[in-house]
């Protein structure tokens, strides 16, 4: 049944890749081959929990731990591989640090590449025409899209992540979180401040 399904999906179908696999996800839906809810779960666990835990345990560490922290940014690799987060998807993995000065703003402008093993799945608007468009010409536009306010004196660096080379945002801590412990730090860690278009907030705040 299987190879009828494929010779069907084949005949006729998009050749645009995103709509190939709608396409065949339709497919398989009406043929009771995948449940959408236990798909949809899956998507949430890498998106939502999993993934973005591994970055805000990381990020957290770092906050705290200033041999961490140098560690981190100078050899990465050798930590992210001591701590089991450079597998598929995280082979290469350059961290850099907002600071007063500059701001890091993550885009890929080819297609979606993301350091899974750190932030789980990429987001949909990552993974869209628009911001991987408009990230590189109007970074300020669109982190004003996002409700990131920067002064007008601080710096907004662009990084383009690859298949090569991906890149995690190291954001500064809040004024009102420092002296907390490194698992209460956690919370405060959001995804989209992994990548520079949020913040960290207050667990209260979210």
């Amino acid at each position: 049944m299987k190879k009828d399904i494929l010779k069907q999906f084949h005949k006729g179908f998009p050749s645009n890749p995103e709509a190939r696999v709608r396409a065949l996800k339709i497919t398989l839906e009406k043929e009771g081959l995948i449940d959408q809810k236990a798909l949809d779960e899956i998507i949430d666990t890498y998106q939502n929990k999993v993934g973005p835990l591994n970055g805000a345990k990381i990020v957290a560490k770092a906050w705290t731990d200033k041999n961490f922290k140098a560690e981190l940014i100078g050899n990465t690799d050798y930590v992210l591989k001591n701590m089991g987060l450079n597998g598929r998807q995280g082979e290469h993995v350059v961290v850099v640090e907002n600071t007063e000065a500059i701001h890091n703003l993550v885009v890929c402008t080819l297609c979606s590449c993301y350091p899974w093993p750190l932030l789980g799945l990429p987001p949909n608007w990552y993974k869209s025409d628009a911001y991987r468009s408009r990230a590189v010409r109007q970074p300020r536009t669109v982190l004003n899209d996002f409700n990131v306010k920067l002064s007008s004196s601080k710096k907004v660096k662009v990084w383009d992540s690859t298949s090569e080379v991906r890149y995690l945002v190291l954001p500064q801590q809040p004024e009102s979180s420092k002296g907390l412990s490194e698992n209460e730090l956690v919370n405060w860690v959001t995804r989209d401040s992994m990548i520079g278009t949020g913040f960290p907030k207050s667990p209260k705040g979210k």
